[in-house]
């Protein structure tokens, strides 16, 4: 195996400012306060042969112990270089199942159709992949002394506070969550308070709760966690790292995204970049930034033809954990959709509804934010945008088991008026004790 010794390093997205330690990287750019972005030594990984790597990554997917038992750490020189491994703080995040989703596939005409189970990972949600890499990082800075602030934080709508609380509480750090007061489902608030986070109900919105903690973060009082942390963005991006793995270092035609904060399609623009200039792919997919149309700031940008986000006042959706009307992550996910030739497109809530009952239906079992995904997909696939021969993977970014009031509202035909109109519920059937009376409720 060819030994190398690659660095990275951290500057400006915008390009104004030089060469920054990647260790504790700062949230913004201390120049124009814009974002940071992580850059690899790619010469020096070139330096391996993309057949090696192929074989590397192979070897380090069937461990179950240590650094290469996580689905981040395993592709660790692409992620965090030279970090020591008694720093990083793992929880087997990752190597979540890529599932051919064919009987759903086939009744919206893509029967190349698959659904990327990140929700699968340890505390339930994608936010796994990136918090491992920000926790470490903090760790190694503790033991740097380089860390000032007294805590780890981060807005939420849910997902990102569990991930953070889990991490926190196995690193021994102190994390503080901010999150919309009455606007996380119970499965999701109770996440942080049992890893014994701080946990502020804040009577605002998502993006009020990130104006807040950006604040802590400038005074210092905080070490921001949410995915403008450019860390964030390399655990992400082994998402597309596992997809390309998992179908034999080739990659789908087309992936589509749930996309609120827009983290996301930037860590997949930099996952599938890096795997395409190194050679261990040929080409990049299509990318798909779905919304709901409640939350859509991206999608309207995309319909104008707009190079800059214009935030907007998100508004109630069932997709709570992509209620975000001012994404952090903007400029970046404008630069990916640009890059990987993307579209984007939005669902309502009926349509979200409708979609994750049929998907379950099929055998599936889908959050909201899944449901969002799979609506963009057989939108553009009736449009023709999509072709039936395509691979797509949607991404499914959460446990459904954290949305459960979207199942039981569906079953118990409770769905706001409207919303409902396109789902089955399916409601037990109460009947005696009795043999004859099992079988004549059983029609068979």
């Amino acid at each position: 195996m060819t030994t190398l010794k690659a660095e990275a390093h951290v500057r400006c997205f915008a390009g104004c400012s030089g060469r920054l330690p990647l260790t504790l990287a700062e949230p913004r750019c201390a120049t124009c306060h814009g974002l940071l972005e992580v850059v690899h030594d790619e010469d020096a990984l070139a330096a391996r042969p993309a057949a090696e790597w192929r074989e590397l990554f192979d070897a380090r997917a069937g461990a179950g112990l240590g650094l290469d038992g996580s689905g981040v750490w395993g592709f660790r020189e692409w992620v965090l270089p030279g970090i020591a491994p008694a720093h990083v703080v793992t929880l087997g995040e990752g190597k979540t199942p890529l599932v051919h989703a064919a009987r759903y596939g086939a009744a919206i005409g893509l029967p190349d159709l698959y659904v990327k189970q990140c929700g699968t990972s340890h505390s339930g949600s994608f936010k796994d992949l990136g918090m491992t890499v920000l926790v470490s990082a903090v760790v190694s800075g503790q033991a740097a002394g380089a860390l000032t602030a007294r805590a780890v934080a981060c807005a939420s709508t849910g997902d990102t506070s569990a991930a953070l609380a889990a991490y926190g509480a196995a690193a021994g750090v102190p994390v503080v969550v901010l999150l919309p007061r009455g606007k996380v489902s119970t499965a999701q608030l109770v996440q942080p308070l049992a890893h014994g986070a701080k946990v502020l109900a804040i009577d605002t919105d998502f993006d009020g709760c990130m104006a807040l903690v950006s604040e802590l973060s400038r005074r210092g009082l905080v070490y921001l966690a949410n995915s403008m942390n450019p860390l964030r963005i390399e655990g992400q991006k082994t998402v597309a790292f596992e997809l390309a793995r998992q179908l034999g270092w080739s990659v789908p035609d087309w992936v589509v995204l749930p996309s609120g904060n827009l983290g996301n399609a930037a860590a997949l623009h930099a996952g599938f970049g890096m795997l395409h200039r190194l050679g261990l792919v040929d080409r990049t997919p299509r990318l798909c930034v779905a919304q709901a149309a409640a939350a859509n700031p991206m999608v309207r940008a995309f319909r104008e033809g707009a190079r800059t986000v214009t935030p907007v006042k998100a508004g109630d959706t069932l997709a709570s954990a992509i209620r975000i009307g001012a994404p952090v992550s903007a400029p970046r996910a404008v630069a990916a959709l640009e890059a990987m030739r993307g579209v984007a497109e939005d669902a309502t809530e009926a349509e979200l509804a409708a979609e994750a009952d049929r998907a379950d239906r099929s055998g599936l079992y889908v959050c909201p934010h899944t449901a969002v995904a799979l609506v963009a997909a057989r939108k553009l696939r009736e449009r023709g945008v999509i072709a039936s021969s395509d691979r797509v993977v949607v991404v499914s970014t959460a446990n459904a088991l954290k949305f459960t009031e979207l199942k039981v509202a569906t079953h118990e035909g409770t769905l706001p008026r409207g919303v409902g109109d396109g789902v089955s519920p399916n409601r037990p059937l109460e009947i005696a004790c009795d043999l004859d009376a099992v079988v004549g409720a059983l029609a068979l």
